[in-house]
C-alpha cells in the first residue's frame, strides 16, 4: 500500500464483517491510525480472533447514535471514512425488515449527517451493493442502471446509496459509493452461504447444499479484491475530488451460476466427488445478477488480483487452518491467522451499557480486565491502544481509555456515577460458541453468496 495511510487516522464501520476486518488489517499493517464503532461481540470474527482489537482504537455503540458518531468523528479527527457496517443477511431483511432498515438506511443517513458537519473528514466510501440493482433484465449492471430493489434488504442498498448521493450533491460532501458483487474469504462463518457452507460440507465428506435450483447468477469477489477497491477509491478521491457523488461497480466480471460455484469450491476443496444436493426450495430469488467493473478499471486503474480459483485455495486453506484449531486447545499463534484466539475475548472484557459486548455497527468504550497471572493495571487503564484524557494515544501496555467518565454509562462492568470503574470482581461476558453473527458486513443472500 502507498503510504497515503500512513498516520491517517480512518474510521471504519462494520470491524467484525468480513469486509471490514480485511481493511482494518490492512490499514493497519499500512500504518493508519484505525478506530471502529463495535456494537456486538462477534468472539468469531477476524476482528477478535486475528488479534486486530489490541491494535487499533474501538468505540462501543450504535450507528444510529447520531451524538455519538459526531462525538468519534471529532474526538478522533477523523480523516476517512469506509462505511461497511450493515445488516447484511436477505432471509434477516425478509424477517426483520425494521431493523434492517434502521441498521442500514437510517445508520447511513447519521453517518453522512456527522459526516457533514466533521471539520476533519476529507473522503468517505459508502458501501453499497449489486443488489441495490434490483431486478433487470438488461445485464451486467452498469452504474448508470437505475436503483430499484423491491424486497427489504435490496432496498435498503438503494436507500443508502441514494442518501449517499444526496448528499454529494446537495452538501458536497467528498462521499463516493462502492458497489460490490459477492464477497467471500477467510472469516466468513454465516455457513448459509455458499462458499463457506460447501467448504464446511467438503471438509466433513457430507453433500452440500443448494436450496434454490442452482440456476441463479452471480458475481463472487474475493475479500482481498474488495479490501483493495475500497482504499483505492478513497485513495483517487484524495487526488481527484470530482470523484465524489459517483458510484463505482467493483467485480471480476466472472459470473457463475450457484451450481458452478459449489462445484468449483468442492474442487478446490479436494472433494470434487462430492455431489450436490439440490433441494429447489428458494422461491423469489433474482435469477440474474452481476456487475460492469469497466468504470472503476477506466477511472480508478482498478483491477482485481485474484481470480476465482486462487480466491478459493486461500480460502480453503484458511477454513482448514480453522476448523483445526476449534478441534485443538488454542495456540496463541500471533500470524492473526484462525488459530490466533484473541487476548481480547469476552472473558477478558468488563463492558459498560447494557451487558451486550461489542459488536459490528459498533460507540462507548470497553476495559479490558486483567488476567489472573498479569499485573492490573492502573485505574481507568486499558491494556489496548486506546487514548488518554487529552485524547493522546497511549502505550500498547495502558493508559487511560480515553474520556472514560463520560462514556461509561453503567451496566455489567460498567462504571460509577463519578465515572470510576467497577472492582475486578465484576461479571463479565462469556465466551460464546463460533457462530455467525446476526449484522455482518457483505452482500448478498444466504444462497447465492
Amino acid at each position: 500500500m502507498s503510504s497515503f495511510w500512513r498516520d491517517r487516522r480512518v474510521f471504519v464501520t462494520g470491524g467484525t464483517g468480513l469486509l471490514g476486518s480485511c481493511l482494518i488489517r490492512a490499514l493497519h499493517e499500512a500504518g493508519a491510525d484505525v478506530v471502529t464503532l463495535i456494537r456486538d461481540w462477534v468472539p468469531a470474527s477476524e476482528l477478535c480472533r486475528g488479534r486486530l482489537l489490541e491494535k487499533i482504537n474501538v468505540v462501543r455503540g450504535e450507528l444510529q447514535d447520531q451524538a455519538l458518531l459526531e462525538r468519534l468523528l471529532g474526538e478522533y479527527e477523523v480523516q476517512t471514512v469506509l462505511h461497511l457496517a450493515a445488516q447484511a443477511i436477505v432471509p434477516i431483511a425478509n424477517r426483520n425488515p425494521v431493523s434492517t432498515f434502521e441498521s442500514n438506511i437510517r445508520g447511513t443517513w447519521c453517518l453522512l449527517e456527522g459526516v457533514r458537519r466533521s471539520p476533519t473528514v476529507q473522503q468517505t466510501v459508502i458501501a453499497s451493493s449489486d443488489k441495490a440493482y434490483g431486478d433487470h433484465a438488461e445485464l451486467p449492471y452498469k452504474e448508470e442502471t437505475p436503483l430499484r430493489g423491491r424486497h427489504p434488504y435490496d432496498v435498503s442498498k438503494s436507500c443508502a446509496d441514494l442518501l449517499a448521493q444526496s448528499y454529494a450533491a446537495t452538501f458536497k460532501l467528498p462521499v463516493a459509493i462502492a458497489r460490490c458483487g459477492n464477497l467471500y474469504g477467510g472469516g466468513d462463518l454465516n455457513w448459509n452461504r455458499i462458499i463457506p457452507g460447501t467448504i464446511r460440507s467438503a471438509l466433513r465428506g457430507e453433500r452440500p447444499v443448494i436450496r434454490s435450483d442452482g440456476a441463479p447468477t452471480r458475481d463472487y469477489f474475493y475479500v482481498q479484491d474488495g479490501s483493495s477497491a475500497y482504499l483505492q477509491l478513497a485513495e483517487k478521491m484524495a487526488k481527484d475530488p470530482s470523484l465524489a457523488g459517483e458510484a463505482f461497480n467493483f467485480s471480476n466480471e466472472q459470473p457463475l451460476s450457484v451450481l458452478q460455484v459449489m462445484r468449483e469450491t468442492l474442487r478446490a476443496a479436494g472433494r470434487p466427488d462430492l455431489e450436490p444436493l439440490i433441494q429447489n426450495q428458494a422461491p423469489g430469488e433474482i435469477l440474474h445478477q452481476y456487475l460492469d467493473a469497466g468504470k472503476a478499471r477506466k477511472k480508478l486503474g482498478w483491477k482485481p488480483q485474484y481470480n476465482l480459483q486462487d480466491g478459493l485455495k486461500e480460502t480453503v486453506a484458511w477454513y482448514r487452518e480453522f476448523f483445526q484449531s476449534e478441534s485443538e486447545p488454542a495456540t496463541g499463534a500471533a500470524s492473526g491467522g484462525p488459530a490466533a484466539r484473541s487476548s481480547a475475548d469476552p472473558s477478558s472484557w468488563v463492558c459498560n451499557g447494557k451487558g451486550r459486548g461489542l459488536s459490528e455497527h459498533g460507540g462507548a468504550t470497553a476495559r479490558r480486565h486483567p488476567r489472573a497471572n498479569e499485573p492490573a493495571p492502573g485505574r481507568g487503564e486499558v491494556t489496548h491502544r486506546g487514548r488518554d484524557a487529552g485524547g493522546r494515544v497511549s502505550s500498547a501496555n495502558g493508559g487511560a481509555f480515553r474520556r472514560a467518565s463520560s462514556l461509561w454509562r453503567g451496566g455489567i462492568g460498567g462504571a460509577s456515577a463519578s465515572g470510576s470503574f467497577r472492582s475486578a470482581g465484576a461479571p463479565r461476558l462469556r465466551r460464546r460458541a463460533a457462530v455467525a453473527p446476526v449484522s455482518r458486513s457483505g452482500s448478498g443472500g444466504p444462497e447465492t453468496g
